[in-house]
């Protein structure tokens, strides 16, 4: 978030965050948001620990419908989101994550690419679908994994890795430069 709406304030992406919702009463992102002068709120997740009870779903959307907003970015957010949100924002909703999907999907990606040996992973911003990391790619960028990396280190790199990226994508959705066709993505030449 903070490296999109730094972005935003520099005019290096032609958008504004117009509002930060978080499902963790305590996040940091509250705090940043607010000041920044980025109107910032808690929304209870309800009862379910891997997505949104109807209940919460209603109030996102509302919530985010009220303030208008073009593209729902998220960031951090470890819920699946399901039917009426997708709907209501369809193919509006991107999400990025810590592995070159469609590997690793999922928890702590970081630690799967590690763990599994593979010598390069990275970061991939993706459309938002009912499944787990799975809705049509946009971008990815690599990072070597080094011999000497720990779980921390490289996890420090991919996250460096995605600050460059997610505002880069972020900047051409709201340019109108990426379309969708089925599930591949297609950017638009300037």
């Amino acid at each position: 978030m903070l490296a999109i709406a730094e972005a935003c304030a520099r005019r290096e992406i032609a958008a504004e965050v117009s509002l930060v919702l978080c499902d963790v009463a305590e996040a940091g992102i509250l705090r940043q948001a607010r000041e920044r002068g980025i109107p910032a709120e808690h929304i209870a997740p309800g009862q379910f620990r891997t997505k949104l009870d109807d209940a919460a779903e209603r109030a996102y959307i509302q919530r985010l419908r009220e303030a208008e907003v073009d593209l729902v970015v998220m960031a951090g957010f470890m819920r699946i989101l399901k039917g009426d949100f997708l709907r209501a924002f369809s193919n509006r909703v991107v999400n990025i994550h810590p592995s070159l999907l469609p590997v690793f999907p999922g928890l702590e990606a970081w630690k799967q690419a590690l763990d599994y040996g593979v010598k390069v992973t990275g970061c991939t911003v993706h459309f938002v679908d009912q499944g787990v990391d799975s809705g049509p790619i946009i971008a990815q960028e690599t990072v070597p994994i080094l011999p000497e990396d720990t779980a921390a280190t490289l996890h420090q790199r991919i996250q460096e890795c995605e600050r460059r990226l997610y505002p880069k994508v972020i900047g051409a959705l709201a340019e109108g430069r990426i379309a969708v066709q089925g599930r591949r993505t297609v950017w638009k030449h300037e």
